[in-house]
């Protein structure tokens, strides 16, 4: 097959427009052209009045070879890739070994599924709840302020990105397309369609619990066994080799191979590797608060009088501003259509983070508007010392917000202003159990709301109201990312503890949905290549 690229098409174009744009662009006849297939629909708004559609196609014609040769020096005609996911291995029925995969998010998921499917028969070890129990235990948390510190937003089957956008898309390299072995895998779970082909496809909380339901039981059909509420205690070491593990209910389990894939809040998981002697590393992350408009100003900002077209759907954003402190301020996790949700995991701590439904038809618009920090100049010493930090940050948020789990929360207007707010405009808050007025330059350290100040007039001029006095911010945000990397060889395993495998977002290696389980299929190839290697 052909793939063309940068086939661009106005936003109202009809049914036959693309064949047509295929015939003109390789000059042939209808009767060449024998069918097409959208790999990938984008679009560009930068003129609101005239909106494109990008198109990426696969294409079947007449004379490939020829046609090819014909265009060898356009690089938007080219022979299709190989986007089909080969395994590496297969197990042979005298391997007795089972690997283990710690934590069921994106990674452990398509860790535990993709060794499933090489016939390994992995063991999931999950410290939270199913997907069913752990929605009822955050939507009790949600209306009730009954906090699970097992099962909630963080913690459970699905990981933290089952409470989200259900973003997946990512800007990691993916030589070999395993990212559409991802995205392949949730629609045969249930996923729609157009999350093969639209430029920033997303699911939503909803549509991504039944498709995690159907994923586990087809993990458990290929001889794989899943545990919840079974938390990790200790990992069992032999001269810099894993042997084993401890977990919460006192049972010991030999094996020599472990998917470690807890996610970014684990925290008393990094103590106790750190503990054990296992390399860890402080790594940058951000803080910073949700930021919530009208979604209605955001999709006339961005698309004019196209706002509303069901093919562009809610608008999005993404900004970035570098102040003149050194800081750099950002948008993070942005969600069209949705809601600020709480998600802490420490009870007497206070933590927000977004979430959207498929429809993503919510009233509020809202995003993590985050400042950098690193290490060497912000949580030095220690390589524990950005958990630390974030705990501080936390409870300053908890207690400003009341001490009841509601988040402090300030106007825009008045925080640009350095007042407290007393009363709300016309952005209604989404963020529940509450949220409770206050001054946030509380929360933060000064250089953090020095910046955020700077950056959120800056992020006006590319966003008509981003400053407005009646938007809303919502504090804390500060599980961005994990505050440590577990240093990894490029056999996948840690540099000094053989048999572990540090993957996804809790060892530093991913970045939201995608990008997580593309590293827990790398890191599935790596423990499959090695029980192999190590039984021949």
């Amino acid at each position: 097959m052909i793939r063309l690229t940068e086939i661009k098409l106005p936003l109202d174009h009809n049914e036959d427009a693309i064949g047509q744009a295929i015939i003109n662009k390789l000059n042939i006849s209808p009767e060449q052209l024998h069918s097409y297939n959208v790999f990938k629909r984008g679009y560009d708004a930068r003129k609101k009045t005239a909106i494109l559609l990008i198109y990426t196609l696969d294409i079947e014609v007449d004379n490939e070879a020829e046609l090819l040769a014909s265009f060898e020096k356009d690089q938007h005609v080219k022979v299709s890739p190989d986007t089909n996911y080969k395994f590496v291995a297969h197990a042979n029925s005298s391997i007795k070994e089972r690997p283990v995969v710690i934590g069921f998010g994106p990674c452990g998921l398509f860790a535990g599924l993709v060794l499933a499917q090489m016939g390994f028969n992995p063991i999931i070890l999950e410290r939270g709840k199913e997907v069913r129990e752990r929605t009822k235990d955050t939507f009790g948390f949600w209306r009730k302020r009954t906090l699970n510190t097992e099962s909630n937003v963080q913690f459970g089957e699905g990981g933290a990105g089952t409470f989200s956008d259900g973003k997946l898309y990512s800007q990691v390299k993916d030589p070999k397309h395993y990212g559409r072995k991802v995205i392949t895998e949730f629609v045969e779970a249930g996923a729609p369609d157009e999350i093969l082909y639209v430029s920033k496809p997303h699911i939503g909380t909803f549509k991504l619990v039944t498709m995690i339901e159907k994923m586990r039981a087809r993990i458990i059909e290929l001889g794989g066994e899943i545990r919840f509420s079974t938390r990790v205690d200790d990992i069992h070491l032999d001269n810099g080799q894993v042997t084993g593990l401890t977990l919460s209910n006192g049972e010991k389990l030999e094996t020599r191979h472990v998917v470690l894939a807890v996610g970014h809040s684990a925290r008393d998981t990094f103590k106790m590797i750190h503990d054990k002697g296992i390399y860890v590393e402080a790594k940058p992350f951000s803080v910073g608060f949700r930021i919530e408009h009208k979604q209605s100003m955001i999709d006339e900002c961005r698309f004019g009088d196209n706002a509303g077209n069901p093919i562009l759907g809610s608008a999005d954003y993404k900004l970035v501003h570098h102040c003149d402190n050194g800081r750099t301020v950002y948008s993070f996790c942005m969600c069209p259509g949705g809601t600020v949700v709480a998600a802490t995991s420490e009870e007497g701590r206070v933590v927000t983070n977004g979430m959207s439904q498929y429809s993503r038809s919510e009233r509020n618009a809202n995003s993590a508007i985050v400042v950098g920090i690193n290490p060497e100049k912000d949580f030095p010493g220690h390589p524990l010392a950005g958990i630390d930090l974030q705990r501080k940050l936390e409870e300053q948020a908890y207690e400003l917000g009341g001490k009841n789990y509601d988040a402090p929360a300030q106007l825009i207007g008045d925080f640009l202003k350095g007042k407290s707010s007393a009363n709300l405009g016309d952005v209604q808050p989404s963020y529940t159990p509450g949220i409770k007025l206050t001054d946030l330059s509380k929360v933060l350290p000064a250089f953090a709301i020095e910046a955020l100040r700077e950056a959120i007039p800056a992020f006006n001029k590319q966003i008509r109201g981003f400053s407005t006095n009646d938007g809303l911010l919502t504090g804390v945000e500060t599980r961005t990312s994990s505050p440590i990397s577990i240093k990894r060889d490029k056999s996948f395993q840690s540099i000094n503890t053989k048999g572990l495998y540090p993957a996804g977002e809790g060892a530093g290696y991913a970045g939201g949905i995608l990008s997580a389980g593309i590293d827990g299929i790398k890191a599935a190839e790596a423990v499959a290549l090695s029980m192999l290697e190590k039984h021949n």
